[in-house]
């Protein structure tokens, strides 16, 4: 049994080694927008906002949107996606207080067949900037549950003119507030700054490619140049792959985490967190089985062996072992206290991370299951269209 432990904990310890020293340096969580020089003078720009049924968060979201400190032209397009609540009631109510053009509400059209929800309403939002504002040098794609600080766009802005950036992303600072939220919300941004490491993104001579949906300021010109919003009509993960798109054909992208923009909704306990995650952890892996047949095994080698092998070795007996196993989950401790320092968490919550891994990864498998039954990528009433559909 000794040679059997003693293995699987080196390996472990092998493999965080290897993640603090490579991934670009990934889990330091130190790529930040900062206080970019501003351009002379400043570009038209035109936000738009998919919604549907975010009657409790839509007041704030807008309201923050309305309130940004920014020099040149901006108008906001809301696309009331067939809301069920009061969405684009509200909405509206907020329009008729502001000059003409400001603040406009478009009702959203059915859903064509290989569109995602998300990407169709976007897709009709812009039609109508580019109608409000034809001017516009950028467009701002948020989220309805997003708040954002007001000097972010102004950043944002900044970010892009000064470096000559194609798409400037952020991060939203996530709701942590319960027990779950606080166990499962830093390791969901650890995890993505692991799958798309922020540093990679951000240098042009590499090819990793990642965005964060709920703020993304993209230039119009690199959106024609991809052919719209329609090449990614079909795609679940639209952030990354509006990333991918953008730069293959030679966009450059910046991605970085941020506490200016907020996402205002909680999550629903665990199975709020769960339904997000589910909907589209499959979709990451290319619905493929054999991608899933490599996770499980890497998850548990590398997040649930060395808590096991630490904690358990008045069961095995191997001191070794035990004292690798230590090694490798103080490792991992290491690497993920700067994502809990963004979320203010304490120092020994670093050492749950275990815990959390093992349920996204019971999610992952859930979403694989929802795929393969038929109704994976399920959102506020709509499954998203099969595979073969999207373009």
């Amino acid at each position: 049994m000794e040679p059997v432990t003693t293995a699987l904990a080196a390996a472990a310890l092998a493999g965080w080694l290897s993640l603090l020293a490579g991934r670009q340096g990934f889990w330091r969580a130190d790529q930040r927008l900062g206080r970019p020089p501003e351009p002379a003078d400043w570009p038209a720009v035109a936000a738009v906002v998919p919604a549907r049924d975010e009657a409790a968060v839509i007041a704030e979201s807008l309201t923050s949107l309305l309130a940004q400190d920014y020099s040149g032209r901006f108008a906001i397009i809301l696309v009331d996606d067939h809301s069920g609540d009061r969405t684009g009631a509200i909405a509206a109510g907020l329009a008729a207080g502001e000059p003409p053009g400001r603040l406009t509400v478009v009702p959203g059209a059915d859903l064509p067949a290989g569109w995602a929800g998300k990407v169709w309403a976007q897709a009709q939002g812009i039609d109508a900037a580019r109608t409000a504002l034809p001017e516009a040098r950028y467009l701002l794609l948020t989220d309805a549950d997003i708040a954002h600080d007001p000097g972010t766009l102004r950043r944002l802005v900044a970010k892009a003119e000064a470096e000559g950036r194609d798409l400037v992303s952020l991060m939203a600072l996530l709701s942590c507030r319960g027990s779950w939220e606080r166990l499962l919300i830093p390791a969901f941004v650890f995890f993505f700054q692991k799958l798309y490491p922020f540093r990679a993104v951000n240098d042009p001579r590499r090819r990793t490619a990642g965005a964060a949906g709920g703020c993304m300021l993209v230039r119009a010109a690199a959106l024609d140049r991809i052919g719209g919003i329609g090449a990614i009509r079909g795609a679940l993960i639209d952030d990354c792959a509006l990333a991918a798109a953008v730069q293959g054909q030679g966009g450059r992208l910046w991605l970085g985490l941020t506490t200016a923009v907020r996402s205002i909704r909680p999550y629903d306990g665990l199975g709020g967190i769960w339904r997000m995650v589910a909907r589209s952890a499959y979709t990451q892996l290319r619905h493929s089985p054999w991608r899933l047949a490599g996770t499980v095994p890497a998850m548990t080698l590398v997040y649930l062996v060395p808590p096991a092998l630490a904690l358990g070795w008045p069961l095995h007996g191997d001191p070794v072992a035990a004292a690798l196993a230590l090694a490798a989950w103080l490792a991992m401790a290491v690497a993920y206290r700067p994502t809990l320092r963004l979320y203010d968490e304490p120092a020994p919550a670093a050492l749950l991370l275990p815990a959390a891994a093992l349920l996204y990864t019971a999610m992952t498998v859930d979403s694989a299951v929802r795929h393969w039954r038929g109704v994976g990528g399920r959102w506020k009433g709509r499954v998203q269209a099969p595979a073969s559909e999207a373009q």
